[in-house]
């Protein structure tokens, strides 16, 4: 009895393995990983929202993070300035910070007085929002953006 009892352990063992390393892991972090659409624009006044921008056809705007890097990309036909940029980006707690390295012509005037641009993070799996907050820890605007899914 002893005998075939380590092989059946042994099966079960083999089939326990496999199962745990062919499941997807599972994560407890929302991550801004892949593309993301601008939905609106909250404008703020004593940290209260008081005006809404809801992004059109008229006005787009992507992002793309992956592995440390953010480009991203705004479409305003309007305008005839244009508007990308690229550069690095992390989080930290409730902080993104992206430091960009460059962009348009219309946005290396912006990027050659300040690279660093850092907001409060709100997030979900597949909503954010990127906070403006000033020294005084007052909101100013809040870009909202959807994840964008195949």
């Amino acid at each position: 009895m002893k005998s075939t009892l380590i092989p059946i352990f042994g099966l079960l063992l083999l089939f326990l393995m496999s199962f745990i390393s062919i499941r997807p892991p599972q994560s407890t972090k929302t991550s801004l990983e892949g593309p993301w659409k601008l939905k609106s624009i909250h404008i703020y006044e004593d940290n209260h929202i008081i005006d809404t921008i809801v992004s059109s056809e008229e006005y787009k705007q992507i992002k793309i993070y992956s592995e440390g890097k953010v480009m991203w990309t705004r479409y305003v036909p309007k305008d005839s300035a244009e508007w990308f940029g690229y550069g690095s980006f992390k989080v930290i707690g409730e902080t993104l910070e992206e430091t960009l390295e460059y962009g348009s012509s219309s946005m290396m005037k912006i990027i050659d007085t300040m690279r660093v641009f850092k907001f409060k993070l709100e997030i979900s799996n597949d909503h954010y929002s990127q906070i403006s907050v000033d020294a005084n820890g007052q909101y100013s605007q809040a870009e909202n953006y959807e994840r964008i899914k195949e």
